[in-house]
């Protein structure tokens, strides 16, 4: 029988999980020893059904049990590391190398090889990983088994495994029923409103893995318009004319979403926006501009910030975005306005996480070799707009034969490529030290 004991993490609090929650997570547990023990190609899959089907079920105190078990049990052991180690500084070769790398590789990520054998194997192992990240705060132990899950699903989730496409109306409806599911910039209330955001003025496109046909892993939405647009209702209105097509010059993406929280990590972006200017060029040669219109959605929790730090100027702009009222008084908003966009400039080109800036859009198209290009004041007057960008858009450009530079300026420098324009709005801003 197996020693199956609650880790230390789960013991150290007051409440120790009932003995049927740990008689569950148990049997999981041993399912995935047993998978994992097997040498049979035809039994395989049988177990690693076993096995999933016992996890399935787990939660709460089972589930936390089980992700201690992975991580308890299923880790490499470090005496044999260091003697493999050993053996391969003192005599160098294939053979010592090799013994060294399968020390070295943790067996849950032959567990986990072995449970993608299972009939939705691999849309359990996202699900898994994404519980996994949701209660590493809480047991930060559970990292090593969401990097061995993450490690494995970079080369599943490959590129050269995904498949490009466009989203049409005429796609089947469980991919427009996930599209509404998984839009995670700017909701979409119905199919009516879905409609208008396929319509021939519109494009989506996504990639796909054949694991999960039917669900994409990335999606960005698109509009083709007469120029750079700077406000996000007029493209999501579902009453809006649809652009004749002499009258499209541009590309605005106004949403990406990743639609898998247990990919994190799992770059897809990047790649799906160059798959899509190529798309659109080899579809409309005369396109020209190709743009973002994105949110910022850092600016708003960050300011807060300042003004709880004694920032007076900035604690009265809270005070006022606080107060609704001003998006009914002209005066007032154009007021806000002229106070805001500096600032904000100044968040993009000066706010940072580490080395890199602080906001997660302007390091999503920076790092793609786009370049910060205008700040528009009441570019997204929604209620999520208000709350994380105090209502402020961003046009992010994509000068092609520019995108490579940047991109190396961005990579190596870290630098912020920003058109005069933002420059110029961040030096109105005084410095730190300075009465605001």
């Amino acid at each position: 029988m197996l020693n199956f004991e609650p880790s230390a993490a789960e013991t150290a609090g007051s409440i120790t999980p009932p003995v049927s929650d740990v008689d569950d997570a148990r049997r999981a547990i041993e399912c995935c020893h047993v998978l994992l023990s097997d040498r049979g190609d035809v039994s395989g899959e049988r177990l690693a059904n076993e096995a999933l089907e016992a996890y399935r079920p787990l939660t709460g105190a089972s589930l936390k049990a089980f992700f201690d078990g992975l991580e308890s049990q299923f880790s490499p052991d470090p005496d044999q590391v260091a003697r493999s180690a050993d053996a391969y500084r003192h005599h160098p070769s294939l053979e010592t190398l090799s013994e060294l790398q399968r020390a070295v590789e943790s067996p849950r990520q032959e567990l986990f090889r072995r449970l993608n054998l299972a009939s939705g194997g691999t849309a359990t192992l996202i699900e898994m990983r994404r519980r996994i990240l949701q209660g590493a705060a809480e047991r930060p132990a559970w990292m090593a088994v969401s990097e061995d899950l993450a490690h494995l699903l970079r080369s599943w989730f490959n590129g050269g495994f995904l498949e490009f496409r466009r989203i049409d109306w005429r796609t089947p409806p469980a991919v427009l029923d996930n599209l509404i599911k998984y839009e995670a910039v700017h909701q979409i209330r119905d199919w009516r409103e879905l409609r208008r955001r396929l319509q021939d003025d519109r494009r989506c496109f996504g990639f796909f893995h054949p694991a999960l046909p039917d669900e994409p892993l990335v999606f960005t939405e698109i509009a083709l318009t007469s120029g750079l647009s700077a406000k996000v209702q007029p493209l999501l209105d579902p009453d809006s004319p649809v652009l004749e097509e002499r009258a499209r010059r541009s590309v605005v993406f106004y949403s990406i979403s990743s639609c898998h929280d247990g990919l994190r990590g799992v770059s897809f972006g990047n790649a799906l926006i160059r798959r899509v200017v190529d798309s659109l060029k080899s579809e409309f040669p005369r396109l020209k501009t190709f743009a973002t219109l994105s949110p910022v959605p850092g600016f708003r929790s960050w300011l807060s910030g300042a003004a709880r730090e004694g920032d007076r100027r900035k604690a009265a702009l809270v005070a006022t975005l606080d107060d609704s009222r001003w998006l009914e008084n002209a005066v007032e908003s154009d007021s806000l306005g002229r106070e805001l966009i500096p600032i904000c400039a100044s968040y993009l080109l000066d706010a940072k996480r580490g080395h890199e800036p602080a906001d997660a859009v302007a390091r999503f198209h920076l790092g793609n070799g786009a370049r910060l290009e205008r700040l528009n004041w009441q570019g997204d007057t929604s209620a999520a707009g208000i709350s994380r960008s105090a209502g402020i858009t961003a046009n992010y450009l994509y000068r092609l034969p520019e995108l490579e530079r940047n991109h190396q300026a961005y990579c190596t420098e870290r630098k912020v490529i920003a058109s005069r324009r933002i420059e110029r709005l961040a030096r109105e801003v005084p410095s730190p030290g300075l009465p605001g």
